[in-house]
């Protein structure tokens, strides 16, 4: 019987085996994660445009808008210029303020003047219910709304025209508990502005996406939530949630526990990136990071396989094999496509120009997710907030 001579097989180190198959796995979740949040962006389009052909015939039903409001944001006169131009029969708009030398008011005067004819208070209101500031104040505007279809909006938010009545007809169901609207970042020229804009347009928004294809309606955005006064009253009304952190959530979460749904609008409204240092913008992202691990604990810890371009990289630095590179390849051209796809807010002849930063905004987000991982502490308009507790910290908030 022949020998096998053992001197001439190729060595085959288990380590590096091991190594292997964990890169072509961590290459296998980024690209199935790239091509699952292409594939829900147009589904999700797709679905819209079905909806957005839809006769809407609850343009005529009575809504107030509750606009809480801090201090003059940049571009605040524009985008609540756009709330008093909805093309809808019936609706009235408080803004509500707690300081009577807040900058905004005068912002507030300037458009009562340019629309006399819309129904237009400002709420001057320092009265503190509980611990979140916001909360406070919307408490204070809905003893002065008349109507009980309430729409509640962030300062920062630019609506198209027809918006509130798009938002409010899904409240002609009585089985609808909120309604509430995905967002697109509209950054200004500065470098972290834009690296703003791709945190929500890049990341956050195709997760949203990803998980209401998947059947999941477990979210709420202050961008937009819409909902009857019976719903809201049901739950305890907003002094429910006067010391809550993420406030827009749990006021969904609640609608959503007495069995009422939540509808996922057609509307994509914009908001506001200001952050034009990163300075001020790691902190920010660090508290809606912070606020999504207390919410959901296991879909923050697998959020990781999202930051495609330094996963991919990694993959391929532990495992150089042919298989590997297809697969991260898949997934670099899924990661492409998709950036090309949700792309908003820009002129076209300059779509890709910030595609060059995409591998460091996956590069900051990792690093803003092993952040996140430490401490629950977040910074909130000069408070100092406890995320797990979803309420201010007891030593530390002002």
């Amino acid at each position: 019987m022949d020998r096998v001579r053992t001197d001439l097989m190729p060595p085959y180190p288990p380590e590096l085996s091991l190594l292997s198959w964990l890169g072509l796995a961590l290459a296998s979740c980024a690209t199935a994660y790239a091509c699952l949040s292409l594939w829900a962006w147009f589904r999700c389009e797709r679905l819209n445009k079905h909806r957005r052909a839809r006769v809407n015939d609850q343009a005529s039903h009575a809504v107030s808008v509750l606009k809480p409001l801090h201090g003059a944001e940049p571009h605040l006169y524009e985008n609540l210029r756009g709330f008093c131009q909805q093309q809808h029969d019936h609706y009235e708009i408080l803004f509500g303020v707690r300081d009577p030398d807040d900058a905004a008011i005068a912002v507030v005067q300037r458009l009562q003047r340019e629309f006399p004819a819309l129904p237009m208070a400002l709420v001057i209101d320092p009265t503190v219910h509980g611990a979140n500031f916001k909360v406070s104040n919307l408490i204070n505007l809905l003893a002065q709304a008349r109507h009980d279809w309430l729409v509640l909006a962030d300062s920062d938010i630019s609506v198209p025209p027809d918006y509130l009545a798009r938002v409010t007809a899904p409240l002609g169901d009585p089985g609808t508990g909120i309604v509430t609207c995905l967002y697109h970042g509209v950054a200004g020229k500065s470098m972290t502005t834009r690296l703003g804009r791709l945190f929500i347009d890049d990341w956050f928004a195709p997760s949203v996406r990803l998980a209401h294809a998947f059947g999941s309606t477990r979210f709420a955005f202050g961008s937009t939530i819409a909902l009857r006064r019976d719903a809201l009253e049901a739950i305890g009304g907003f002094e429910a949630l006067e010391d809550t952190l993420a406030d827009d959530f749990w006021l969904g979460e609640r609608t959503r526990q007495l069995g009422l749904n939540t509808v996922l609008s057609d509307v994509v409204v914009g908001t506001d990136v200001t952050e034009t240092h990163l300075a001020t913008l790691w902190p920010h992202e660090l508290r809606w990071l912070r606020t999504i691990r207390a919410i959901s604990p296991a879909g923050f810890a697998f959020s990781f396989i999202c930051f495609s371009w330094p996963l991919l990289a990694l993959s391929l630095a532990l495992s150089p094999t042919l298989s590997c590179m297809i697969v991260t390849g898949v997934g670099g051209l899924a990661r492409l496509i998709r950036y090309g796809a949700s792309w908003r807010g820009t002129a076209r002849s300059s779509r890709w120009q910030d595609l060059w930063l995409t591998p460091f905004r996956d590069a900051l987000m990792l690093l803003e997710w092993a952040g996140a991982l430490f401490h629950w502490r977040v910074q909130w308009r000069g408070q100092v907030l406890h995320a797990r507790d979803h309420a201010p910290s007891r030593y530390s908030w002002k």
